[in-house]
């Protein structure tokens, strides 16, 4: 992937220097890694709970800790460190694609800005803990990436590659495009009116959204020359290793679709393909589709 070729981003703030080294320690010093996800799961079915409002659970005793805990020592965060370039450049590359899609329609695309940050980070949408990985937070309109996450990525979830860390950036940058085309907001008064089964399935049909855009991202990084060959089957391994069912095995338990929040292993990769082979937004319509 010739990620270096892509337009820089100036809209990433670092602050991995101001991140806690406490938000991440619970009880006794146990820091919980992108592997509290699955953590989450298999204690959510075991009490009959959800497994974000464990994850919530979780996060509030983050908070509390951050307070309490002493300052840990952080390796500095420098203005030229690789990881840090490949995300600018990554970003660039939406902020460059979306603007000419909203063009196109007679929009303006306003960018997210991407926040880099260690362990946890206060938020728009209050203190969370890197524990749930990635996240976008519609309040302040801004992505949230702890890097680790992506050594994560290769070494639990087994989906190495630069193109898979791409489409995490590119998965999260589609949630604010959902922001800003209003969806969000629809989906979220809606949710309010559903059991909580029908919440957990407009949840799912948001996040399958927003991997199709990635593949739409992606479709367009591919006309320019920009990807490798083997780009697109990093980005569905990667797609295919977080599906809710997957991680529900792996855990070891029961597959429980009522508990799902971002769609199966298939589902995943189904909409990401979809998004990567046709590059339009309307063939991202996951609200009106059958399954």
């Amino acid at each position: 992937m010739r990620w270096d070729e892509m337009r820089e981003s100036s809209n990433v703030d670092d602050e991995r220097g101001n991140s806690s080294g406490g938000g991440g320690l619970i009880g006794g010093g146990l820091r919980l890694g992108v592997g509290g996800i699955v953590i989450a799961v298999v204690v959510g079915l075991l009490m009959g709970k959800s497994p974000m409002q464990i994850l919530g659970f979780v996060m509030q005793l983050a908070g509390q800790h951050q307070a309490q805990a002493p300052a840990r020592s952080q390796p500095a965060a420098t203005d030229n460190d690789r990881s840090k370039q490949f995300v600018a450049h990554i970003l660039g590359d939406t902020e460059d694609t979306w603007q000419k899609i909203f063009q196109q329609s007679g929009k303006q695309y306003q960018p997210p800005r991407l926040v880099l940050f260690r362990n946890g980070v206060n938020s728009g949408c209050g203190f969370t803990s890197a524990a749930v990985g990635p996240f976008y937070c519609p309040a302040d309109a801004k992505v949230y990436l702890d890097l680790s996450f992506f050594d994560e990525l290769h070494r639990r979830f087994g989906a190495p590659g630069e193109f898979a860390a791409a489409y995490v950036v590119a998965h999260e940058v589609g949630h604010h495009v959902q922001n800003v085309l209003g969806i969000s907001a629809k989906v979220s008064k809606a949710e309010r009116q559903q059991s909580k089964a029908g919440a957990n399935a407009l949840s799912v049909k948001m996040e399958l959204q927003a991997d199709c855009f990635a593949g739409v991202w992606g479709h367009y990084a591919q006309q320019r020359g920009l990807l490798d060959p083997n780009s697109l089957d990093e980005a569905l391994k990667a797609a295919n290793s977080i599906g809710d069912d997957t991680l529900q095995r792996n855990a070891g338990r029961q597959v429980t679709p009522d508990a799902f929040t971002h769609g199966t292993s298939e589902q995943r990769m189904h909409w990401f393909r979809v998004g990567f082979e046709q590059g339009q937004v309307q063939a991202c319509n996951t609200f009106g589709a059958a399954e």
